[in-house]
């Protein structure tokens, strides 16, 4: 895999990442969930352009000779998992027994992952999860 992906690359993974993001929103959408087409759609892209970017940015990453910084660049696609964790926890809710929203905060999390598996050219990885995410999503 190269360093530095070309746009023809970037194009297919952002590609792959919309059709997951579409396919996975629009099973909850027809359900009346929430986190339905737009969300999962934008999380998934959102994610898939964070690692694309750290894809890019591994050329660069170390410590320059005058700097006291040392870029780590892997911690940028870190940063969306916790950010999405967070952004999932507050969309579960109880109600005396009853937890809501968990579902929700899992699509949402499953997507970013997703996501981060395009972005990365993990094209193979991304398909099988989409697959099996597409299909955990029919029957509920």
């Amino acid at each position: 895999m190269p360093l530095s992906p070309d746009w023809l690359e970037i194009t297919r993974r952002l590609a792959l990442t919309l059709i997951g993001g579409v396919l996975i929103g629009l099973n909850r959408d027809e359900r009346g969930r929430p986190a339905g087409l737009g969300t999962t759609t934008l999380v998934a892209l959102a994610a898939c352009l964070a690692m694309i970017e750290a894809h890019i940015l591994l050329g660069t990453a170390g410590k320059p000779s005058t700097s006291f910084v040392t870029m780590d660049v892997m911690r940028f696609p870190l940063g969306i998992l916790d950010g999405m964790g967070f952004i999932g926890a507050g969309a579960i809710l109880k109600r005396g027994k009853l937890m809501i929203g968990v579902t929700t905060a899992a699509t949402l999390w499953f997507v970013s992952v997703m996501g981060l598996c395009f972005g990365g050219g993990q094209m193979t990885v991304g398909l099988i999860s989409l697959a099996l995410g597409h299909s955990s999503r029919r029957g509920s």
